[in-house]
Parts: C-alpha cells; structure tokens; sequence
C-alpha cells in the first residue's frame, strides 16, 4: 500500500515490513550485520505489570549469573558492537550499544520498569544479550531504513524537558524513516517521535546482530520476544522479516 506521495504507509504491515532495507553503506561497514524486524499489531498497552515482572527477573537472574565472571565488554557480541560503534567515530565508553547499557543496570540497580512493551523488549535484549528496540509504527512515516547520515537529518530528542532537534553529524549510522532519524548511532538513542507510549498498539521490534550472534540465534531471541507479545496481547498479530 502506498499513499499518495508514492511512499510505503504503515497500515499494511506486510508491505511495511518488506519496504525495510539497509543501505549499502552500512554493509560496507559490516558485512556481518543482520536486523530481525518483527511487527506487532493489536498490542496492549500499559504500565508495567505481573508479566513483564516476570520477564525482567528472569532477564536479570541471567545476566549476573555471567556477568558475576565476565564484564559486559569482554561479551563477544557486546566486544562485536563496540567495534561496529568505532568504526563510525563513536565513542562506545560514552555512547554505548543498547544492550551493554541495560546489562551494565543490573548488578546495582536493576532493570528499569517502564511499560509492559517496553519492558517486555528489554528483557528479551537483556537474557539474549543483543541490542533491541521497539516503537509505534503509527508514528512512522515510510519505512525504516538503516543508514549513515549525510549531516542533514533531523533527530527530535528533549533536553531539560523540551523538545529539542539535532544533525546527526555525517558518517554516523541511522535508523531512519521519511520524516528523519528514528534511533542515531545504529541502537544508541530513539527519537521522541516514535517512542512507545501507553496508547501503543502497533509496534516495530528491531533485534540487531553481528557476527558472534549466529542466525539461530537470532531466530531464537526473535521467537522470543513474539511469543511474550502474544502471551501479553493475546491476539495480536506479528509478523517478522530477516533483513541482511
């Protein structure tokens, strides 16, 4: 389906799913990156609950079991980001991967409880340790496209509680639809615009891999995370794609 610009719509989840590339570029960058996109329609939304509870303790009990000998960098697919994060001029001691981030949570303070969406994706990033993130595909516009930024891009974030937007500086890896960046530095930060909410029922799930996270495993973190969406929205119809 596509609206009268000729750009893909969301409301067709299949043809939005299928619309979803990464560009050459960002190949050239890293040949071994894949992206598992899974969307959702029919969530229900909330703040967090019994289940997602549940999901989040499960998530933390695995990661201190390997993180009580093995710190969050020396993961190989964790040391794989951090690589990937260089390679286009991030810092990632300051600017990391998502999925170091939340596990780095863990030993002292836990993983934050935000909504049951978002704590449902957390939690699958956290027990399979690979960068996950999720939101409102009614907020996209077009599709989602994996890009490095020309510098000309806008990025709509808050900063001392307004609404603030930025350039991505060129070279940095992007999500992006038509309207600009959806998430700056691959899994790094997601735009205000598309965020997951409390009113979300139409969602995309973007898992990240490089190559120390093989394809079954990916598989398995994706099974994952579609089934705790239909256990906590029964239901709902998701739909996934393997993009290479």
């Amino acid at each position: 389906m596509t609206t009268g610009t000729g750009t893909v719509d969301t409301a067709d989840i299949g043809t939005w799913l299928e619309a979803v590339a990464v560009d050459p570029s960002v190949r050239e960058l890293r040949p071994d990156y894949r992206a598992l996109v899974v969307v959702a329609e029919g969530l229900v939304p909330g703040p967090s609950d019994d289940a997602s509870e549940k999901l989040l303790a499960g998530a933390e009990e695995t990661a201190r079991e390997w993180l009580a000998h093995t710190a969050p960098e020396d993961h190989p697919h964790l040391a794989a980001w951090r690589e990937a994060f260089r390679a286009f001029g991030a810092k990632p001691q300051r600017t990391r991967p998502s999925a170091e981030a939340l596990l780095r949570r863990v030993p002292a303070a836990g993983l934050p409880r935000v909504d049951r969406l978002t704590d449902i994706y957390n939690a699958i990033s956290v027990a399979h340790v690979l960068p996950l993130g999720g939101e409102d595909l009614d907020h996209y516009r077009g599709p989602a496209r994996l890009v490095r930024a020309t510098g000309e891009e806008p990025f709509e974030t808050t900063g001392g509680g307004e609404s603030v937007t930025e350039l991505c500086p060129p070279g940095e890896v992007v999500w992006r639809d038509d309207a600009g960046v959806t998430c700056r530095r691959w899994n790094w930060r997601q735009c205000a615009r598309t965020r997951l909410t409390l009113t979300t029922t139409r969602a995309v799930f973007i898992l990240d891999a490089l190559g120390p996270l093989d394809d079954p495993s990916l598989t398995t973190a994706g099974d994952a995370l579609m089934m705790a969406l239909g256990e906590s929205s029964p239901g709902a119809r998701v739909a996934s794609r393997l993009v290479r």
